[in-house]
């Protein structure tokens, strides 16, 4: 059993193996004695341990993960050793003989990043990153901005103010490596900042010949310098404020779906209760409610889980993020959460994908002349209610057994040639095809009775749960002969599917009057008369009736000649006003 040691690289804290940690802390030594005496060999030796901690944060998982004596190897082989320096070839004697040559070809691999070069620049650095990143030289970049500007081509400036705020800028040695494109190893590293020592040695040296030839550039960069300081404020406050939003939308919606998961349908998640019920009875998967609800509970709240994730990052910068394996455990089961939510909603569709009806057919005594009395009967047991309304409910039967209760019907009158009437029941349903649609249709239990030339309608029906909810519902037509005289009772109106002939018998506020069935229309016997006013330029014609059919013939405006048929007296009930009124009496 090897002990752990906790170490601290550039800020980073890692967990490394006892062994592993003597042979960095050589490794180290070792790099410290060949920079002893150079100048900046404390910058090089953080910003060679800032990538060390980088390659690391590469090789762990997790935060708890301890960094072994093959982790190390691996970056050692990535940094190179310094062997073009004196070093005690016993230290290193462990190490694999062929990391230089590694090092090479990774570093001929190496790919370049995207960076804001700030040592070059005259704004921000990011023409001058671009430049890096595409091989050309950071002028041509500059002036393709400038001819975008000029020649108005969608947003340049918007683009580059977005570039200035979410590309990062070259401030460690590393980083300007990664923005060239050259491997991060030590010999990189320290001449890289060489490179940087020596140039700013000649800046000091020739400060009075360049003092004149950089002021305008310094002037320009100390404004856009302060100006980005600005923006950069501004959108930090507005990106912390966003991953507040976030944080509470997503932790809100967590939190309900938790505890509707363990409260779905009542307190007691695995008792029964009324709205399972319900569920059950429109459910065609056969599957448990609480399988369904916890599906629903991934699918959904997994996304907002990284969310919530994504806004706490927002807030904290340096939070550690999710492993490789908690990120790809997270995709599978959300995955396979919306899969079996769209396979049991695919079984929830087709099980009603088709329609079927079944029809039954009855004659009724009633012949021209004669009159029927129509009404609609509620059970008590089920409603008090005598009205049409969609939808299902959940009902016991006398006998305690439940039953699917609805009142879908629909309630038409038509009249007929044959000299009786008739009644028509046509009952519908929905099913996974066209044999079962039927069977379910004919399943619904619907009663009706006719006596004495009175129809005693029930104002809803019911079938078995074991049948499910599948849109049952009826329609009736009543079929009556051409003189047939019927009464509806008030509690019909609310049935009635519209029909433009028979419109009439539900235009009555609900109020029951005697109707005589015409050839593809009624005629109302006993409906009071309203008056209707209807005005003109300069007059008003009052008529006391609901309606006129066929009656005036013509109405000439300019001179106010009417032509009515027998019955329609024309009056003139005011000649010295500015209005006329004319008035046409229906007997």
């Amino acid at each position: 059993m090897n002990k752990t040691v906790n170490i601290n690289l550039a800020g980073t804290s890692f967990h490394i193996d006892e062994d592993a940690f003597g042979k960095l802390s050589r490794y180290l030594d070792a790099i410290r004695k060949s920079l002893k005496g150079a100048d900046g060999s404390e910058e090089i030796m953080q910003d060679i341990e800032a990538r060390i901690g980088e390659l690391f944060s590469e090789k762990i998982e997790s935060p708890t993960q301890v960094v072994s004596l093959k982790n190390l190897d691996e970056v050692i082989a990535v940094m190179g050793q310094p062997e073009d320096y004196e070093v005690d070839d016993e230290i290193f004697e462990d190490v694999p003989p062929t990391s230089k040559a590694y090092t090479k070809s990774r570093g001929n691999a190496s790919h370049k990043q995207l960076f804001r070069d700030v040592d070059n620049k005259y704004i921000s650095g990011v023409s001058s990153g671009i430049g890096h990143y595409i091989g050309v030289d950071a002028i041509w970049i500059r002036l393709l901005w400038i001819l975008l500007v000029v020649a108005g081509m969608g947003s340049p400036i918007v683009v580059y103010i977005l570039l200035w705020i979410l590309v990062p800028p070259a401030l460690t040695t590393s980083d300007k490596l990664k923005m060239t494109g050259e491997p991060v190893n030590i010999s990189n590293i320290e001449r890289k900042f060489k490179e940087g020592f020596d140039n700013v040695a000649d800046r000091v040296k020739n400060v009075d010949y360049d003092k004149y030839g950089n002021k305008v550039k310094s002037g320009a960069s100390s404004f856009f310098d302060g100006l980005g300081n600005v923006i950069m404020t501004l959108f930090k406050v507005f990106v912390k404020f966003i991953g507040v939003l976030i944080i509470i939308v997503s932790l809100s919606t967590i939190i309900g779906l938790v505890v509707g998961f363990f409260t779905f349908g009542s307190i007691d998640f695995w008792g029964n209760s009324e709205i399972t019920e319900y569920i059950a009875l429109v459910d065609t998967t056969n599957v448990p409610m609480w399988l369904i609800a916890l599906l629903s509970l991934f699918a959904v709240g997994i996304p907002f889980f990284v969310l919530f994730i994504l806004g706490l990052k927002l807030l904290i910068s340096n939070l550690k993020s999710m492993s490789s394996t908690v990120k790809i455990l997270l995709i599978v089961v959300w995955a396979l959460s919306v899969i079996g939510l769209a396979v049991l909603g695919i079984k929830q569709a087709t099980e009603q994908a088709y329609d079927g009806n079944y029809i039954e057919e009855q004659a009724i005594e009633v012949r021209t002349g004669d009159t029927l009395r129509i009404e609609m009967h509620a059970d008590k047991q089920y409603s008090y209610e005598e009205s049409r309304k969609q939808g299902l409910k959940l009902k016991y039967t006398e006998d305690n057994k439940r039953v699917i209760y609805s009142s879908d019907i629909l309630l038409n009158i038509e009249s007929t040639k044959d000299s009786i009437g008739k009644i028509v029941i046509e009952k519908m349903a929905e099913g996974n095809n066209h044999l079962d649609a039927k069977k379910r249709a004919e399943a619904i239990e619907y009663k009706y009775s006719f006596e004495n030339n009175s129809l005693m309608l029930d104002g809803f029906f019911t079938t078995d749960t074991k049948n499910k909810y599948r849109d049952q519902q009826i329609e009736i037509t009543i079929y009556l002969p051409e003189g047939t005289i019927v009464y509806p009772e008030e509690n019909t109106t609310s049935y009635y599917g519209y029909n433009s002939d028979f419109a009439e018998l539900s235009d009555w506020d609900n109020e029951a009057h005697y109707f005589r069935i015409l050839k593809n229309q009624t005629e109302c016997l006993d409906c009071k008369e309203k008056e209707e006013i209807i005005e003109e330029a300069d007059s008003t014609v009052i008529i006391n009736s609901e309606k006129i059919i066929d009656s005036i013939k013509t109405i000439k405006n300019k001179n106010w000649e009417e032509e009515v048929k027998d019955g329609f007296k024309n009056k003139n009930t005011s000649s010295n006003t500015s209005k006329k009124t004319f008035t046409v009496t229906i007997d």
